[in-house]
């Protein structure tokens, strides 16, 4: 994807802002643990916090959150839904917060939409000594065979480069952040999977993967074509066409230390 396609993917969501609220997952609190486990302290920024997901884990996790959000739609919906959090407008690559005023910065599927070269530095400005690094992305468990089936009948953009953990392992493998400055250095990548589910109908499961963002940049009649086909794949299958069920999910997590 080159910068034009990625920025126009990245700007999609706010149009979606209230299915996006409704519809997507929270994120396993295992995962939120281990991501915030080597901090230092509670403080905490979520970056590109979108409607709030992540930040509403990190709340039940007992951590002191700091959101920012560049899309004013998502961000009022964060704001709506999470009153007492202080919620800031800004990016990855613009942080408005003081130097090292944060013990962590975590993205909830949202680090892979940073300009790394601006937003490496940005963050390391943030970050205490000993802060952590931390990207969350829930992909779909496709071990689980209807799962599987899914990915292949929503197609690309429905399901994309990192929503399925092979898939999210790939894309990961040689993330790294750029030079930040002489006196400032990140540790290794570490990685890890955590076991986590969606509470779902075939009716909301399909509002779900219809806030991705390759379906929100499609032409309406090719993603209600791509919606049909979802809808008919779930209507097929016996652990969805009837009632709710739970989507069987991960939430995958890179971790990295300021040293």
């Amino acid at each position: 994807m080159d910068h034009g396609e990625r920025s126009r993917h990245a700007s999609s969501f706010g149009g979606a802002a209230v299915a996006y609220a409704e519809h997507r997952p929270d994120y396993a609190r295992a995962a939120v643990r281990w991501a915030l486990e080597p901090a230092p302290g509670p403080r905490v920024l979520d970056l590109g916090a979108g409607t709030g997901k992540l930040t509403a884990t990190l709340l039940a996790a007992g951590a002191e959150v700091v959101a920012v959000e560049p899309d004013p739609a998502m961000l009022a919906e964060l704001r709506g839904g999470l009153p007492g959090v202080r919620a800031l407008p800004g990016s990855a690559e613009s942080v408005p917060l003081p130097d090292g005023s944060v013990d962590a910065v975590l993205a909830g599927n949202a680090m892979h939409w940073f300009d790394m070269a601006l937003a490496g530095p940005e963050i390391a400005r943030v970050l205490a000594p000993g802060g952590v690094l931390a990207g969350l992305w829930n992909v779909l468990d496709d071990d689980v065979e209807w799962v599987a089936g899914l990915a292949r009948i929503a197609g690309t953009a429905a399901i994309g480069p990192r929503d399925t953990p092979a898939e999210w392992r790939a894309a990961t493998a040689g993330m790294h952040l750029p030079e930040v400055g002489a006196d400032v250095r990140f540790g290794s990548p570490e990685r890890a999977e955590f076991a986590h589910g969606q509470p779902r109908t075939a009716d909301s499961l399909a509002a779900t993967l219809a806030t991705r963002a390759g379906m929100l940049v499609m032409p309406d009649a090719d993603r209600e074509a791509a919606l049909d086909r979802i809808r008919g794949y779930l209507a097929s299958r016996p652990e969805t066409a009837v009632g709710g069920f739970t989507l069987p999910m991960r939430t995958a997590v890179l971790r990295l230390r300021r040293l």
